[in-house]
């Protein structure tokens, strides 16, 4: 049965981290899309403000979207390392405790962030210019939470038991179909910034209802019995001392970049526009390295479930020298043509926003690396079992942002808001390299002294 799916536990890991990192990084190239889409849409068609009003709320959807990816992909390292070790299961009962887990926290989120959104944008320092469209952008996103979180937990089942295709095919019918909603919502029907969160809502609705399909029509493995809804207490336990850490680390980056969106909210909604514009040319390369640690959290679950842990060292080995050499590549590019991107975004003052847009990306293209290492060691670690110590390395990029940030705001400095990002990634990196000597070395030596495993 395991071999329907991808056992990660056996092969070349370089090989098997190759082939299974692509598929999620077209995968978040096109979840990026839903709102890249919007951006390049609205500021088309409505103009820069429009543009900057979705862009001020960059934040918050990175709030949301990374809670919802971290926790849903905490919840299923269990059923990864069970799927790893053979015990079907076990594999399904985790796959059942995820499933309440998400629906409960879901509701939870959608009614928090809908309540407290307006003194939030507030608290943000969020122009006045742009506030109605922001707020009307970002509150249809967060009454879309559990769309999210329905496509996120089944594409990290999908993923645990080494599937990482099925979910691009579906993300990229439903990126497809958000462009042409939101053509239709924002030029058809004159909706404006609400019309580009409708579409985005729907289509992320769509792509979780399509894994529903797959998995109920082609994954037996998957295939639930009454007896697999009822969780023990100790698992539902476990997998909340999994997730909720992993939920959080990316809660206190996202503090940390709200903090540096509420420096640049001072600058005013052009400088706004032109930030907005090259974050979103960044993430688009940098959905590389989300991919690459997606990958290594998948792999470390496996092979921690095979207790086959010279392997999970070989696996880390051979992400890194990856990230290394796509480090190189992205870098030159961003920092070469990357700022051509930015008419994609503008039809007016692209000379202007250009040149703001091309400080960001040097900024943060020298720091690719750093980037890398955060984003392999930190789901590397996490995919182990361990939940507290990464989530320390998001403290470390807290520090790190928020430092800069403040200063950068005392200061009203743009190029200060623009390093702020690399300072976290540098702080965060060296945690990290820390903790998986600690891990690899000591700990898990611990863990499997008894089972014959080789150091």
């Amino acid at each position: 049965m395991r071999t329907i799916q991808n056992d990660m536990t056996k092969g070349s890991p370089m090989k098997i981290i190759l082939s299974f990192t692509f598929p999620i990084f077209l995968g978040n190239v096109f979840q990026q899309f839903y709102n890249m889409a919007d951006a390049v849409i609205v500021g088309k068609f409505v103009g820069t403000k429009a543009l900057a009003a979705v862009g001020s709320t960059g934040t918050i959807m990175f709030l949301i979207y990374g809670f919802v990816v971290g926790m849903t992909a905490g919840f299923t390292v269990l059923t990864a390392q069970k799927f790893g070790a053979g015990d079907m299961q076990a594999m399904r009962s985790t796959v059942a405790g995820a499933s309440i887990l998400s629906l409960i926290i879901g509701i939870v989120l959608t009614v928090a962030f809908m309540v407290f959104m307006k003194p939030w944008l507030t608290a943000m320092n969020t122009p006045d210019d742009i506030f109605a469209d922001a707020y009307a952008y970002i509150m249809i996103i967060s009454g879309g939470i559990l769309a999210q979180m329905l496509y996120n937990l089944l594409a990290s089942i999908l993923r645990a038991l080494g599937n990482s295709k099925v979910p691009l095919y579906f993300l990229i019918l439903s990126a497809l179909l958000n462009i042409v909603l939101d053509l239709v919502f924002i030029i058809a029907f004159g909706m404006g910034a609400a019309g580009a969160a409708v579409a985005t809502v729907i289509s992320q609705g769509v792509s979780g209802l399509l894994c529903l399909v797959y998995i109920i029509k082609k994954v037996p493995v998957l295939r639930m019995e009454r007896k697999d809804w009822h969780p023990s207490g100790h698992l539902l336990a476990v997998q909340l001392r999994i997730g909720i850490p992993m939920a959080l680390q990316y809660s206190i980056t996202a503090v940390g970049t709200m903090m540096v969106q509420s420096a640049l909210n001072i600058l005013g909604s052009t400088l706004v526009a032109a930030f907005t514009a090259a974050s979103k040319i960044e993430q688009v390369v940098t959905q590389a390295y989300v991919a690459m640690g997606t990958t290594m959290a998948t792999y470390g679950a496996q092979n921690m479930g095979a207790g086959d842990v010279p392997r999970i060292r070989k696996g880390f080995k051979s992400c890194t020298v990856l990230g290394i050499v796509y480090s190189f590549l992205a870098a030159a590019l961003v920092m070469t043509v990357g700022k051509y991107m930015t008419y994609l975004f503008v039809s007016e003052d692209a000379g202007l926003i250009m040149e703001s847009v091309d400080i960001y990306l040097k900024c943060v293209g020298i720091f690719f690396i750093p980037l890398a290492i955060v984003n392999i060691y930190r789901n590397g670690i996490q995919g182990l079992g361990y939940g507290i110590l990464p989530m320390m390395a998001g403290v470390a990029e807290l520090i790190g942002r928020g430092v800069v940030a403040v200063i950068a705001a005392g200061q009203k400095s743009y190029l200060g808001v623009c390093v702020a990002s690399p300072a976290a990634w540098v702080l965060a990196s060296l945690l990290l390299i820390g903790m998986y000597y600690y891990v690899v070395k000591i700990d898990l030596k611990k863990i499997f002294r008894d089972t014959g495993a080789e150091y």
